[in-house]
Order: structure tokens, then C-alpha cells, then sequence
């Protein structure tokens, strides 16, 4: 079975004065250790909710001109044997990537694999090499002469 994967970081940013911006470079840092190895990973803003009343809050928390940014890291994981084996890939190949940024599962969602599509592309792919059996040999004579 194949999932996606749903992972919060916490990714420190340095020397900021407005949420916006510090979001900003917490994706373009992040972004930068993840890449190229890991380009097929999504990063997007996260999202938090005040713990007293769940109102939306922003994702950056400055004080002293640094910031703690949450960020959601998506990927998608293949031949998986259940969820929490899903959430162990994620969490080891991008976890090894951010060294010293905590990381915690949010989300997994089992991905519907659409294997009567891989069979027809199959045929199609059969009837294309019955084509180039019959140009070979034609090919062949050329060069023999």
C-alpha cells in the first residue's frame, strides 16, 4: 500500500521581524536541506490554533528577533505494510535531512493504487513491440547489403 505522509518541523529562523518574513526563510531553509535528495517532498506554512480558545494563530512565534516556524512537510511513501511503517520512512529520510529540528507525524492517509491502469499500459506497450518486429528485419536487410 502506498501513503501520504503529513510531518510538522519546527525549524528555528534567525534575525526576523515579521511573521511573513520569518516564514519565508524558514521554507527556503528547509527547502535547501531537503533538496536535491528530497526535492519530491511539499513544504507548506503549518497551522496552529491558540490551546485556550482554537482560534487560528500565525505559524511563526518570534521573541527577540528569532522565531520558531511550523512547517508541514508532505511525501509520499510506497509499499508500505501498514501506517505507523509509513510514518517511520517519512520521519527517517527527512528527519535525516534536518538535523536538530524536531519533527512529529500529523497526518497519514492510505493512497488508492489504480492497478487496472498499469495492466492496460501493459497491452499497449505489447502492441508497440509487435510493430517493431516487423521494421527489424527490413532494418537488418539494409545493413547486410
Amino acid at each position: 500500500m502506498d501513503c501520504r505522509v503529513v510531518v510538522e518541523a519546527a525549524v528555528p529562523v534567525y534575525d526576523v521581524a515579521t511573521s511573513d518574513e520569518a516564514v519565508r526563510i524558514a521554507i527556503s531553509k528547509t527547502g535547501e536541506m531537503l533538496n536535491p535528495d528530497l526535492n519530491y517532498v511539499e513544504i507548506n506554512m503549518g497551522g496552529r490554533s491558540c490551546p485556550h480558545c482554537d482560534e487560528a494563530i500565525e505559524p511563526a512565534f518570534i521573541a527577540a528577533d528569532e522565531s520558531l516556524v511550523a512547517l508541514e512537510l508532505e511525501m509520499t511513501v510506497f509499499n508500505v505494510e501498514r501506517d505507523e511503517h509509513a510514518a517511520r520512512i517519512a520521519r527517517k529520510e527527512i528527519g535525516q535531512r534536518l538535523e536538530n529540528i524536531p519533527l512529529e507525524v500529523l497526518e497519514i492517509e492510505e493512497i488508492e493504487s489504480d492497478e487496472a491502469d498499469d495492466t492496460d499500459a501493459n497491452d499497449e506497450t505489447g502492441d508497440d513491440k509487435t510493430d517493431d518486429e516487423d521494421v527489424l528485419p527490413e532494418f537488418e536487410e539494409l545493413i547486410d547489403e
